[in-house]
């Protein structure tokens, strides 16, 4: 009877935390510069990865305009983060359709530490009108 019970509890406190997750993650989209939509990407951007560097010092979009963002990790092990638009990327969520409301200068680093170069590896987001 105590098993069936515990069995119940733990049950009804996992939905219980994924319905306050879900509340969460809605809200921040709301509050960024970036607004993620069901619809279709116009364009799409593929970031990749060596060790130390990224494939580009300066990526571009369009403001408004919906974009497919790739990661691809050559050769380590990284990651892409860019606060600025709320994007975070890595081998297990390798891309993401997201379509920018702001237009700026966003900076993009390494989210995985991957040794001593770590600190350098770093590029710009150009997000145009």
């Amino acid at each position: 009877m105590k098993k069936a019970i515990a069995l119940v509890l733990s049950c009804t406190l996992l939905l219980v935390l994924a319905a306050c997750g879900e509340k969460n993650k809605n809200a921040s989209s709301q509050d960024s510069g970036v607004a993620e939509t069901g619809v279709a990407p116009s364009e799409e951007l593929v970031i990749k990865a060596t060790n130390y560097a990224f494939d580009k010092q300066e990526y571009h979009l369009k403001k408004g305009v919906p974009v497919k963002i790739t990661f691809e990790n050559e050769e380590g092990t990284h990651g892409v983060l860019i606060p600025g638009l709320e994007l975070q990327l890595d081998n297990k969520h390798k891309s993401q359709v997201v379509t920018p409301q702001k237009t700026g200068t966003f900076e993009m680093t390494c989210s995985v530490f991957c040794g001593a170069g770590h600190t350098a590896m770093i590029a710009k987001v150009v997000v145009d009108e």
